[in-house]
């Protein structure tokens, strides 16, 4: 097969290497798309992954392909997502069935072989039938999906009408809103990047402000007769988006903790002290909820909110590109040298 495998920070190449085999619990999945994730970049040209060399990718759907010995309930040819997680299933976080808390986790794409291919193997237990109507392409934006469900969730039950503020409106930024939006939140977006803002204004958000232009932290106040924003959700991290997210929360509001952290952060005391006044509650987040024999989690409700309609993560799509040239998709990225939103990365004869 093809795929793309690093063999070192910076050394990406597209080659061909063994068709990967299902063993026993295994299936083969044929990837349809894979999407490129923020944590892809640094992974591929600044820290690497956890060895080499490796495949990365862990957003991704596609066809079961072939089945290892006493795989049961799939078939060859049914489209499915799969959950990248492999859990131990042996230690007290798995044993309470909160698999992404696992202390001995194997990863697709970081620490396993992902989908940066034409092929990939995963246990059974984590692949997700895909709903009729949800195309491939779609069906490989579950897992920011769920991460972005599992956030607005993290916050507690929202009351109608409810101010959510969201600081980055990056493709995870936009799926988090799209959540809020549903659960009946009041939704305000901030970005410092335009198109980010259009993209926001086409999924019919009309709150959006450019936090390079203005203080956001005033606007949040107007939009909300000074009360700030009953929850706020940092999705850049950015040291200067978290100092704004902590200054924007109203009086026992609630403020989670999403984007990965570019550098260290400082809060002055002054600012502490008004989140203790506030009486804020700080939360943090990461990855999804996901059981393979509950019959509601993150990843299900993702699936089930894109064939209803209330999420249009297709819409954040703005790279669909052939494996073949997937390299300079990721450069492109590195260098943001032209705006993207999710870029789709695909096997060359995925049409």
């Amino acid at each position: 097969m093809k795929a793309l495998i690093l063999h070192g920070v910076g050394d990406l190449r597209y080659e061909e290497q063994a068709t990967p085999e299902p063993r026993a619990g295994e299936v083969r999945v044929r990837i349809g798309y894979c999407g490129v994730c923020g944590s892809d970049i640094p992974r591929c040209f600044v820290k690497g992954t956890y060895h080499f060399p490796t495949i990365p990718g862990h957003e991704f759907a596609g066809t079961v392909e072939a089945l290892g010995a006493g795989v049961k309930h799939f078939s060859v040819g049914d489209p499915v997502a799969v959950f990248p997680l492999l859990w131990c299933g042996t230690c007290a976080a798995c044993q309470r069935k909160a698999y992404v808390q696992c202390s001995n986790y194997d990863y697709l794409g970081s620490r396993s072989d992902g989908a940066f291919a034409e092929y990939v193997i995963a246990p059974v237990r984590n692949l997700l039938p895909v709903p009729q109507g949800v195309s491939l392409r779609e069906a490989a934006m579950a897992e920011p999906a769920a991460v972005a469900r599992h956030a607005v969730a993290r916050a507690g039950e929202l009351q109608p009408g409810a101010s959510v503020a969201i600081f980055g409106a990056g493709p995870i930024g936009l799926l988090v809103a799209q959540w809020a939006r549903a659960a009946g939140g009041d939704v305000l977006l901030c970005d410092i990047v335009p198109e980010k803002l259009e993209q926001a204004r086409a999924l019919g958000f009309n709150k959006v402000f450019n936090s390079k232009t203005g203080n956001p932290v005033g606007w949040i106040e107007e939009q909300t007769a000074g009360e700030g924003a009953s929850v706020c959700i940092e999705a850049a991290g950015v040291p200067v988006t978290l100092i704004q997210a902590c200054k924007s929360v109203a009086r026992a509001g609630c403020l989670v903790l999403m984007g990965n952290p570019s550098a260290e952060v400082t809060l002055p005391a002054a600012l502490i002290s008004q989140l203790m006044r506030r009486e804020v509650s700080l939360r943090g987040t990461w990855n999804s909820c996901y059981d393979p024999e509950a019959p509601s989690d993150d990843w299900r409700e993702a699936l089930a909110a894109m064939a209803d309609g209330r999420l249009q993560a297709d819409r954040l799509v703005t790279h669909d590109v052939p494996l073949s040239r997937g390299i300079g998709a990721l450069e492109m990225m590195r260098d943001q040298s032209a705006f993207f939103s999710k870029v789709m990365l695909r096997p060359d004869e995925t049409a």
